[in-house]
């Protein structure tokens, strides 16, 4: 009886963590309509998901991490415009990524684009060079709240 009651709280801990974790947009007007509704910032994130080092690092060391989610949860509206080599996308997502990358003069991966909620942008940060969340966010001219 207590394996069970271990293998089910392991079960719902599990639940709860995968549930946590931010949910990322790839269409940048819907993101707009939403942080506009919500009083949020829209933060983009240009990334290589699958092959840029320091979006790998920047992922793993921010994005993935419980107090990210939080922050997220409360103050942003997430967009990933992703721009893999191994994962397929289809041709109208990688055209839309490309016009992105283009009309915000994306050079260089990652780069984060901060939009206030109006869509006007606020804050650019290109690279990733650690210190976590809050080097982040100050890069970006946000607070940790």
């Amino acid at each position: 009886m207590k394996q069970l009651w271990i293998a089910l709280t392991a079960v719902l801990l599990t639940g709860t963590l995968l549930a946590a974790e931010p949910t990322w947009l790839t269409d940048l007007d819907k993101a707009k309509a939403q942080a506009a509704a919500e009083k949020k910032h829209v933060l983009i994130n240009f990334t290589g998901s699958d092959w840029c080092t320091f979006c790998i690092k920047l992922q793993k060391e921010v994005f993935s991490q419980p107090e990210f989610a939080e922050y997220a949860r409360k103050h942003l509206v997430l967009v990933e415009i992703d721009f893999p080599r191994k994962k397929e996308q289809p041709p109208e997502l990688k055209k839309a990524n490309k016009k992105l990358q283009e009309q915000y003069g994306v050079t260089g991966y990652p780069t984060l684009i901060l939009l206030d909620s109006t869509g006007k942008q606020v804050g650019k940060k290109v690279g990733y060079g650690g210190g976590g969340l809050a080097a982040v966010l100050a890069d970006l001219g946000l607070e940790k709240k």
